[in-house]
């Protein structure tokens, strides 16, 4: 029998309120008129023309989305390339290799930083758009990896090797049948993959140059000034954004569940 507890109430709603009412506060003071983040006077879209008109802040958020981007993309094809190599092939050294493969995921980030700084110093490579786009590509290559490999696992290798038998090459077969069925684990590394290349800041400050900031950045270097409301509204835009595509990927797996036949 089970036993009534309203535990699990009180637990869902402490979570709800420790990770959700931060967010709900940002986006209530981004229609703030009044600077002080702590003093509500009256609601305004100042803010936001503000933020339309900083164009610190929007390069800064440029930069961020082609890192991300840019970032995410390499990292998804060296992923996917390296998680298909371990998994077609069976050398002794494939364990080690994985490991070496996902070992960026357990070093603190500023210890990934100085040694980023500290190799990139040594040849003499200037600081900038190549360091980060390297140094971004390097610690999400794990994601990716780590969600194909897991893919790969579960994956019937029969349906390659009948492509194969019915005259298919090795690239449409690929091409075909693999490429589609690791979609969806290419996707989901390749997201999370570009949420930390997005987020990042601690790596960042190693390797970056003061004339290309990305957003974590920018904001970082105005904390010492003071964060003006325009980031809240920042926030809020971007929030929007976020919710959006989420609202709009459930949209289409539902209106795929309803087309495919039962």
């Amino acid at each position: 029998m089970r036993t009534k507890t309203k535990a699990p109430i009180v637990y869902l709603a402490l979570i709800t309120a420790i990770n959700y009412l931060p967010i709900l506060v940002v986006v209530a003071f981004s229609f703030n008129a009044s600077k002080l983040p702590t003093t509500w006077t009256s609601f305004s879209l100042r803010w936001y023309g503000k933020l339309a008109s900083n164009t610190r802040i929007l390069e800064s958020l440029r930069n961020s989305l082609i890192m991300g981007l840019s970032s995410t993309l390499l990292s998804a094809i060296i992923g996917t390339l390296g998680a298909l190599g371990l998994a077609k092939t069976d050398y002794k050294t494939n364990k080690l290799v994985s490991f070496l493969a996902t070992l960026p995921l357990m070093i603190p980030e500023i210890i990934l930083g100085m040694v980023y700084l500290a190799y990139f110093s040594l040849f003499s490579i200037p600081f900038g758009f190549p360091t980060l786009l390297l140094a971004h590509t390097s610690f999400c290559v794990p994601y990716i990896m780590m969600m194909v490999s897991a893919r790969l696992v579960g994956m019937d290798e029969n349906l390659e090797e009948a492509a194969r038998d019915l005259g298919a090459s090795r690239a449409r077969a690929f091409r075909d049948i693999t490429l589609p069925l690791l979609s969806p684990a290419i996707l989901s590394g390749s997201i999370l993959a570009f949420a930390m290349s997005f987020d990042d800041i601690v790596i960042s400050v190693f390797v970056n140059s003061p004339y290309f900031n990305t957003l974590p950045t920018r904001i970082y270097t105005q904390m010492k000034t003071g964060v003006t409301p325009e980031i809240n509204a920042l926030c809020t835009l971007m929030l929007l954004v976020t919710l959006s595509g989420i609202l709009l990927s459930f949209a289409i797996i539902h209106k795929k569940r309803k087309q495919s036949p039962s």
